[in-house]
């Protein structure tokens, strides 16, 4: 309506023009309106491509849903579990049972069979899970307690027996739940349809089956760390659980036993739920576990190592392993025999408690990339420069407020990328590079030297569209105020590019030829956004890869668009030549078939792009590297896509008002007008996807040796190396302590040495 409204408005204009007897303005009129109604009969299309339909899905919908997730579940976990190293031997054996009623308002039954369970024995835990009224469990205990590790296990206990209609636990960390913006049901789906995209096929999964799991009790969601929810709204969360979520609903919430009695003073605990408390490790079986995993020739140390805490039972060290937590530090920094762990039982390097694990804590990065450059001398990282890397990524997140270390985030620790303004230089530089490679191509096509810079401030155009869209895009709430926003967006383009369009412009009506231009400049930006959206980083990532699932349901509609971009465009162009020749003139025909040309390769060009963007995702769990690759992917096809939407308009025009007589004169004009102007479309698209800001971040911390070149590679290895782990898509520290240590460093400083190309050797730096 807004599109055709607008076109009517310049048709009368043209009439009014004729009527003055105003002639050459009415031919300059009649040439926009050619291109403008194209322009408006393509959006119109566009937008009516139609909404997704979100029908309920049906009960096999709904089961494909419950198999393809339960079987992503499981291999994740699988897998994180073996790198966490928590079957080797075996996990180690905390007691978990529950706690006693304390609160008179609780409704447990004091006389009932109380449940208790090991972590190493599956069929405990899940004998503990079923047993729990409601199948809902709180688990608490201290910092390094195990929680996290209890909540794996489980998860893991459940997949492996689980029946077609048995419960279905997946793991959600709870620190994105933010009750002020979202409700809890409407959060797990969220969650679980950004760490499974796969379950994003409405086609084959349908849009509601993980509400309906929820609703059927099917879906046992596994929240994680209440603790680490932003202090202001951990009440709320938990207020907000027992008001969305049915007291019969299975749940499992992990907490800090200090925080969620502080929490308890705000709100009341959550409802009908079992809360669980571990027992200290028996400080026997610790030794045991540790002395099982050592070499055989290292057991002696473990066994003098035991005699000694027979004869001091109260020594730091025993307090030390009956923490999950610290025992395992100690078994990752002495396990494999190279460290004497006689030295944890001098009580003057370590006299107290704290002492003790912050030295565990302070050793554990060094010792692992020690052991592994002993295994491999040609690794790239040494253990000072990762240290010092390691401690840059865990200050950064503990200054955002998080723990969770995602690679599309990763720009907003770069001050270039802080505000809109800063990222509309930045674009504009890129714009200006881009331009700089491909505008002295134009010299062997015949352009004069003098032409390159005056194209190149073309670039112009990127800054006020990337600067407004900053300020501009919290309007964007509706599709109205979006087309809306895009077209002031474009204007401001339109405006920035007078420097490259007013020297070639005639000196007759020169303010007329300016306006003009700016009309048609700001048509073809506004197309480009309307099509690849807003330049802003996304708040998520591209997921998976454009397939070809589903062409069959998709053929229809992309000829459909097709055919009518053409012919609106064909229309256009053939309205524009009637007008201007006044008369039966054959260039009737050659500016119909121009425009038919012109509008099929842009009907292509939007099946392309829509294509691009709804790529199919395979049925596996996602990875940081497996998102960042399609992410690059995308930007670089959207990339192409937006150059090529910001040209073919220009090259339709030009072509029909030279009245060329082939469409291979079409194709030539567009080439060079690609050469010319290309780049400013392709950042403009590059613009709205996340993996160009994250290069422009990570090259801005490598070249200053706060992060190193290949950082996803970095970051695998540090989580192969039990460091990190990870969760979906995004990488944590290994625990909160280990991020807060880190954080909290004065001895080592942020590394800063020579900046290395990529590729370069950086693991030169050996063992101090």
């Amino acid at each position: 309506m807004v599109a055709w409204t607008l076109c009517a408005a310049v048709a009368g204009g043209l009439v009014w023009l004729s009527a003055l007897g105003r002639t050459d303005q009415a031919s300059a009129a009649a040439s926009v309106l050619g291109t403008v109604t194209g322009l408006m009969g393509l959006l119109t299309v566009w937008a009516w491509r139609g909404a997704p339909a979100h029908r309920d899905s049906d009960t096999g919908q709904i089961e494909e849903t419950a198999r393809a997730l339960a079987r992503m579940v499981r291999r994740q976990w699988e897998d994180e579990a073996v790198l966490r190293q928590l079957f080797e031997p075996a996990p180690l054996p905390v007691r978990w049972a529950p706690r006693p009623p304390r609160d008179p308002a609780d409704r447990r039954d004091p006389t009932a069979p109380v449940h208790t369970a090991r972590a190493d024995d599956p069929e405990g835990l899940m004998r503990l899970f079923h047993g729990a009224p409601g199948r809902r469990l709180v688990v608490l205990g201290p910092a390094g307690s195990g929680k996290t590790t209890f909540a794996v296990l489980l998860t893991l206990a459940l997949l492996r027996t689980r029946t077609p209609d048995g419960p279905l636990p997946v793991i959600c960390p709870l620190a994105t739940f933010d009750p002020s913006r979202e409700n809890a049901r409407d959060w797990l789906r969220r969650r679980i349809t950004e760490d499974y995209p796969a379950l994003g096929d409405a086609q084959r999964y349908g849009s509601g089956s993980i509400v309906d799991l929820l609703t059927e009790h099917r879906l046992v969601p596994v929240l994680d760390g209440l603790d680490e929810v932003p202090l202001p709204r951990r009440a709320a969360v938990l207020a907000a659980l027992d008001d969305t979520l049915p007291t019969d609903a299975p749940l499992v919430l992990t907490c800090r036993t200090d925080d969620y009695a502080r929490i308890l003073r705000h709100t009341a605990p959550l409802a009908n739920a079992t809360v669980l408390e571990p027992a200290p490790l028996c400080v026997d079986d610790t030794l045991a576990a540790l002395r099982h995993t050592a070499p055989a020739d290292r057991r002696a140390a473990w066994d003098d190592l035991a005699e000694h805490l027979d004869r001091h039972p109260e020594a730091p060290l025993a307090r030390v392993l009956t923490g999950p937590l610290m025992a395992t530090l100690v078994r990752s920094v002495y396990g494999d025999g190279h460290r004497d762990p006689g030295e944890l039982t001098d009580e003057r390097r370590f006299p107290t408690v704290p002492a003790l694990e912050h030295h565990l804590l302070d050793v554990l990065v060094p010792t692992l990339y020690a052991r592994s450059r002993r295994q491999d001398p040609t690794r790239r990282w040494g253990p000072d420069r990762a240290h010092g890397y390691l401690t840059f990524l865990a200050r950064g997140l503990s200054r955002h407020g998080t723990f969770d270390l995602a690679w599309w985030q990763l720009h907003t620790w770069s001050p270039a990328l802080a505000g809109p303004w800063r990222r509309a230089a930045v674009w504009t530089g890129i714009a200006l590079l881009g331009h700089l490679v491909t505008n002295p191509l134009l010299v062997p096509l015949g352009a004069p030297v003098r032409f390159v810079p005056i194209s190149m401030t073309l670039a112009f155009v990127v800054g006020p569209v990337v600067a407004l869209s900053g300020r501009l895009a919290p309007l964007a709430t509706t599709p109205v105020r979006r087309v809306v926003v895009c077209a002031l967006l474009a204007l401001g383009g339109g405006v920035a590019s007078v420097p490259a369009v007013a020297p070639f412009l005639p000196g007759t009506n020169a303010a007329q030829q300016v306006f003009v231009s700016i009309t048609f400049v700001t048509s073809c930006v506004w197309l480009v956004l309307l099509a690849v959206g807003l330049p802003m980083p996304p708040g998520l990532p591209s997921r998976g890869r454009p397939s070809t699932a589903h062409w069959c349901r998709r053929l229809p509609g992309a000829l459909l668009n097709v055919v009518c971009v053409a012919l609106f465009w064909g229309l256009g162009f053939a309205s524009y030549a009637a007008y201007v020749q006044r008369g039966g003139d054959p260039r009737f025909v050659t500016s119909l078939r121009d425009g038919l040309v012109v509008g099929a390769v842009l009907g292509l060009w939007l099946v392309f792009f829509r294509w691009i963007r709804a790529p199919h995702v395979p049925d596996e769990h996602e990875t940081a590297e497996g998102t960042l690759s399609a992410d690059r992917l995308i930007a670089l096809l959207s990339g192409a896509a937006g150059a090529f939407l910001l040209v073919v308009p220009d090259a339709g025009v030009r072509t029909s008002i030279w009245f060329a007589s082939t469409p291979g004169d079409f194709a030539l004009v567009a080439a060079v007008r690609l050469v010319d102007v290309g780049a400013t479309g392709f950042v403009l698209a590059l613009a709205t996807c996340a993996w160009p800001y994250y290069v422009v971040a990570r090259c801005h911390f490598a070249l200053g040796g706060r992060l190193p070149w290949r950082l996803q590679g970095f970051l695998a290895d540090a989580h192969r190396l039990g460091i990190l782990r990870r969760v979906g898509s995004t990488y944590q520290f290994r625990h909160a302590r280990l991020q807060d240590h880190l954080t909290e460093r004065v001895d080592l400083p942020e590394p800063r040495p020579p900046a290395a190309l990529p590729g370069a050797h950086s693991g030169a730096a050996g063992t101090r």
